[in-house]
């Protein structure tokens, strides 16, 4: 079986050569070719003849300049993505919760969907002040992938935040969550 297929891919690869090998000849003109040699299971050698292929060119990695990291931390600080000593930084965020539909009445569970959206919107303001950690763990067997676990957790305190608006309908509640930080409870 396994020399089949290995017979079958090496028979349509001379035959690939043997196509190219035509058009070239028609155009009359010889383009760079890569010959491979591989060894078949018996005594026999078989040549392969492969056009060689161009590939784009590959821009150099350059590292920019103090200067230049300096003025794109400067443009980033216009935009207002850092927190500046003397410009506090209000930050908000929409957090979700669903109602669950063992409840004994509409108010709880709006009650359970208005504390869900609440902790969402804590955990979403903990992760754009801190980052996030993201934990990944592929399991592979036999070339194929298993198991992928992907797990992110968020540490952070988050006090002074302020619930701006909460609206619930048809069993989802959105909480927007606003928090004012300042320079001065960064600064140790």
């Amino acid at each position: 079986m396994k020399y089949s297929l290995v017979l079958l891919a090496l028979l349509s690869l001379t035959t690939y050569a043997q196509e190219t090998k035509a058009e070239t000849t028609e155009t009359k003109s010889k383009p760079a070719t890569i010959v491979q040699t591989i060894p078949a299971p018996t005594e026999t050698t078989i040549n392969i003849v492969m056009p060689e292929q161009k590939s784009p060119p590959v821009a150099p990695v350059v590292e920019k300049a103090p200067q230049a990291k300096a003025e794109t931390m400067q443009k980033s600080e216009e935009k207002g993505d850092v927190l500046q000593e003397n410009k506090p930084l209000l930050i908000s965020v929409v957090g979700q919760g669903v109602a669950p539909t063992n409840t004994t009445s509409p108010a709880q569970a709006y009650a359970l969907a208005k504390r869900a959206a609440t902790a969402d919107a804590y955990r979403l303001i903990a992760e754009k002040v801190k980052g996030v950690r993201i934990d990944g763990q592929d399991l592979i067997k036999n070339m194929m992938v298993k198991r992928s676990t992907v797990r992110t957790s968020v540490q952070a305190m988050v006090r002074n935040a302020n619930i701006v608006e909460t609206t619930f309908k048809e069993g989802l509640c959105e909480v927007e969550m606003e928090i004012l930080l300042s320079h001065s409870q960064f600064a140790q």
